[in-house]
């Protein structure tokens, strides 16, 4: 029986993968299964209880906490109007669930110019790379919109950000160390950081990974995970992944479970 049982998956996988799909089965108590277990894992080991979801977009974020298990406050930012109004619907039916009005986030308050890209997920602050456009034709950015920025430990403070264990996971398209400086107030509560790192330039003045890396150490955080991201499907070269950090205090917490 288990032969036949075998047989009827590795011909159905096959039939996937010939139409460019593949399975893979889920638990989120298994982070090696997929990047939703691993991160509500960390998540769980660290008993965050709040996380701040900069860079939104259309809500894919806090929906993939919510499916992963996470059931504490999830407080979003975007800038991006199609986006916000999206995400507004995403998070509506959640009480535990906030959107912060429609801003950018970055170093200083004021206004910025946002690039906004067709496939919406790549818009930015920072003008798009020759590199970037020949991995993800998609990401031309088509428009633009000038949209309030604030800093994070402002708007923490406006917003009254309770939670003990804080959470920050950045999605910002090359802006992420303009975030982090604007959160330097917030940094103290911040228990764990998720962010894009970048290993080729994408956006114009970005910061890549290895400084990145090191601006979280000096600042008390450590790596704890890499999850893979951008892909340039014709070279298949790794451009991007997300990685997530946790401070150095917290490491007999990860020595558990």
């Amino acid at each position: 029986m288990r032969s036949v049982i075998k047989t009827v998956k590795d011909a159905t996988r096959s039939a996937l993968h010939r139409i460019g799909l593949n399975v893979i089965r889920y638990n989120r108590h298994n982070p090696q299964h997929s990047p939703e277990a691993a991160v509500a894992r960390l998540l769980a080991v660290h008993e965050i209880d709040t996380v701040l979801d900069v860079g939104a977009n259309r809500g894919d974020y806090g929906a993939m906490l919510r499916r992963a298990g996470f059931r504490g406050k999830i407080i979003s930012f975007e800038p991006v109007a199609e986006a916000y109004s999206e995400l507004m619907q995403a998070s509506a039916r959640d009480p535990l669930w906030t959107v912060a009005p429609r801003m950018a986030l970055g170093s200083r308050g004021g206004s910025l110019l946002m690039h906004v890209s067709a496939d919406n997920g790549s818009s930015s602050a920072l003008p798009m790379l020759d590199a970037h456009l020949r991995a993800a034709p998609r990401s031309v950015y088509i428009g633009s919109e000038t949209v309030p920025v604030s800093r994070l430990d402002t708007m923490a403070e406006d917003l009254r950000v309770g939670g003990q264990k804080l959470f920050l996971k950045i999605d910002v398209q090359g802006f992420e160390s303009q975030v982090l400086e604007g959160a330097a107030g917030l940094l103290d509560r911040i228990q764990g950081v998720q962010l894009e790192l970048s290993l080729v330039p994408l956006y114009e003045g970005q910061t890549l990974f290895l400084p990145l890396v090191d601006s979280l150490t000096e600042k008390g955080f450590e790596l704890w995970a890499l999850i893979p991201g951008m892909i340039d499907q014709e070279t298949g070269r790794t451009f991007q992944v997300d990685g997530i950090f946790f401070r150095l205090d917290a490491r007999s917490n990860g020595q558990t479970g």
